[in-house]
């Protein structure tokens, strides 16, 4: 287990970050001794020069405070009494609760909570109409966009979000049917039906998470992958 702590210690590069992820969770939830090495490990991996979170640091973070261990619990809390993700944004939106439920993996709390920040953040007035037009996207800043993506992204072992979503559907050519099945939103072409044929844990396919209705059709989703918020993200 040490020379896989070593390894965490590296500087995460794309070609080693799911051989990181499987080896913190490996660890488990009560054990104190791999429990304390790991929390050592989060305070040198965050506290380095120009430190920005990623996947592997947010799975860190989850896994000290979902652990059974009081005293890493606070140890965690004290650390990073803000969570790893900068809660920036340009409309005062406190996106503290969204951080707490993905860190919980509470992933059907969060995903209603994404859609209702939307829908604030677009100013639309959630008890007239509690669903967005594509107009409605433009609205949205992208700091903000991109505070939401970075939380769902960096607590979800980097599967889920906004921009890996829009990954996906370039990857595809835009074709809206391969995305839905590449997803997970439709199985053999009949699309999923909500809650239950949708898969709130971080074992759903890559980019299953948030969800937007496709039912609406495909402009909400559009505007958002065509969002300026990606252009220099």
């Amino acid at each position: 287990m040490q020379f896989q702590f070593l390894e965490l210690s590296e500087n995460t590069s794309s070609n080693n970050i799911k051989k990181q992820l499987d080896i913190i969770e490996t660890i488990h939830n009560n054990d104190s001794m791999q429990l304390k090495s790991l929390a050592d490990l989060f305070l040198e991996r965050i506290s380095r020069p120009n430190y920005k979170s990623n996947c592997v640091d947010g799975l860190i973070y989850n896994k000290l405070l979902n652990s059974k261990n009081q005293e890493i619990i606070r140890f965690t809390t004290d650390l990073c009494p803000e969570g790893i993700v900068p809660l920036r944004s340009a409309k005062h939106m406190n996106y503290k609760d969204l951080q707490v439920l993905l860190t919980q993996q509470d992933l059907q709390e969060a995903d209603q909570l994404t859609q209702q920040k939307l829908i604030q953040l677009a100013g639309v007035n959630a008890q007239n109409r509690n669903w967005l037009y594509f107009t409605d996207i433009k609205k949205i800043p992208a700091q903000d966009l991109q505070t939401i993506d970075k939380l769902w992204h960096t607590h979800s072992k980097g599967k889920f979000g906004l921009f890996i979503q829009r990954q996906i559907w370039l990857s595809v050519g835009k074709d809206w049917g391969k995305f839905w099945q590449k997803i997970g939103w439709e199985v053999d072409h009949i699309p999923c039906r909500y809650p239950d044929e949708f898969q709130w844990n971080s074992y759903g396919p890559k980019g299953h998470l948030p969800l937007f209705n496709q039912l609406r059709g495909v402009q909400v989703l559009s505007a958002l992958f065509n969002h300026k918020a990606w252009e220099d993200y």
